[in-house]
């Protein structure tokens, strides 16, 4: 196939904004030392520098995809792209931690425009043929980011300071804005323009949200759990209400009636769920227990998202062939199998064979990921690309923080308050493997959901 010079710009601008995403989530943990010494902050307000940015990006994934389908996927990818990039220099200049913490919610928003259109974008733009391929690459681009992150992260935070990462995101910002402005076109006209947002529902959605993550960081007293069933109570409200709404923000009819579009959803947040702490864990394990440095353990935990990067345009590819189910649920099994066997690590685990798991754990993601979103955006009409990507992406973000709560309770619930470095060795190891032996679990009923969502439609 030949691309014309406006697909080509569309690939380019769609996988830079996917990779700045994750580039700086893992960046930006590597800098979090520094960013502690600079602003004084405590362990709670530092855990915010992050939360803030997931949180901004899952509360408005869903709406930012159905106001796409009405208003043009288009004209909010740059205006995502514009607000990333403007919030990227302010986080950059922040003179206070708190600051920095509302530019990185900012940020969130812009990452959420960006996520929740892209995908659309990219669809709208090639035959059915060719979807699980450029979709690969988009997704490819995201593990780039995973992967390049704590190693550019490093290297900046060392030599040129912690603000340098945001200042190069604005860099990468700038020059996106640029080409999409110049390349990316305009929205066609649209039958529901005069279509509206159900404003109650988004609020409460938004609102159960940020009880979840929130009452998650205030697990240690009762206070927590309480917000926590909250948050939770508002989700189910939320879902009542977008039942019975003449405009929802998600048509729930797609969860109740399209079984395709409903277990790949949740095959992905399960999916997730149970592999984003993965990094998180053992990095912690190779600096505490191996004794390994902070270079030399980011050196080791680049082989998973490498693998992701290589092998998520093949599988993309290949699901333009095969039945996505297939590929996606080998992948979901892979990555059962590899989080299971992590549950075995001990003191004395040689350094290879953790390489080794990790690059298998990376293969069976990326055999799943691309696949299942192929499926998910084969699974709507051209008018429902915008809400399909955002609820896709939404998955993705809810599941990078239902993993980070699991290993959050772990700590919480086996460490009783104590600093990482202040326990034994063992109490770790007994910690992670719990953890492990969690995330396997959950990965195992993945397996279902992605077995048994049903054929994907080539028309």
């Amino acid at each position: 196939m030949q691309w014309t010079k406006r697909q080509i710009s569309i690939i380019g601008i769609v996988a830079v904004t996917s990779f700045m995403g994750t580039f700086l989530i893992s960046s930006v943990n590597i800098a979090l030392p520094a960013i502690e010494k600079s602003f004084g902050l405590d362990a709670v307000s530092l855990s915010w520098v992050v939360t803030a940015f997931l949180l901004a990006t899952a509360m408005f994934l869903l709406p930012l995809g159905r106001l796409g389908d009405l208003k043009g996927i288009r004209r909010l990818f740059k205006l995502g792209v514009l607000i990333f990039t403007l919030s990227s220099l302010a986080c950059g200049l922040a003179g206070s931690g708190y600051w920095l913490i509302f530019f990185r919610f900012i940020q969130g928003i812009g990452a959420a425009f960006t996520s929740t259109t892209g995908p659309a974008i990219l669809v709208s733009a090639f035959l059915p043929q060719y979807r699980g391929r450029v979709l690969g690459l988009s997704v490819s681009a995201v593990y780039l980011g995973l992967a390049f992150g704590p190693f550019a992260g490093g290297l900046l935070t060392q030599y040129l300071g912690w603000r340098s990462i945001f200042f190069v995101s604005t860099f990468l910002g700038v020059l996106t804005t640029l080409i999409a402005f110049l390349f990316l076109g305009k929205d066609g006209e649209r039958a529901d323009v005069g279509q509206k947002i159900d404003l109650k529902g988004a609020g409460v959605y938004m609102l159960g949200l940020v009880a979840l993550v929130y009452g998650s960081s205030q697990i240690d007293d009762g206070s927590g759990w309480l917000m926590m069933g909250v948050g939770a109570l508002a989700l189910v409200v939320f879902w009542m209400l977008e039942s019975r709404s003449d405009r929802p923000v998600i048509d729930t009819r797609l969860f109740t009636q399209n079984r395709l579009f409903a277990f790949s959803n949740l095959a992905a947040l399960i999916n997730y769920s149970a592999t984003f702490a993965i990094v998180f864990l053992l990095s912690l394990y190779l600096q505490k227990v191996q004794g390994l440095s902070p270079r030399d353990a980011g050196a080791i935990l680049v082989a998973q998202p490498i693998m992701m990067a290589i092998f998520s345009p093949i599988a993309g590819r290949l699901s333009d062939r095969i039945q996505p189910r297939y590929l996606a649920t080998l992948g979901m099994t892979m990555c059962s199998l590899g989080l299971a066997a992590f549950a075995f690590l001990e003191a004395s685990t040689p350094v290879w064979l953790i390489v080794i798991l990790l690059v298998w754990v990376g293969l069976g993601f990326a055999f799943f990921s691309s696949p299942n979103m192929n499926t998910i955006m084969s699974s709507v009409a051209k008018t429902q690309y915008g809400l399909a990507s955002g609820s896709a992406a939404t998955m993705r973000v809810l599941g990078q923080i239902v993993s980070m709560t699991i290993a959050t309770l772990f700590f919480a619930g086996m460490l009783g308050g104590q600093a990482i470095e202040l326990v034994s060795d063992q109490l770790f190891i007994e910690v992670m493997k719990w953890g492990f032996i969690s995330f396997a679990l959950i990965s195992v009923v993945g397996i279902y959901f992605s077995y048994n969502r049903g054929q994907m439609s080539r028309a």
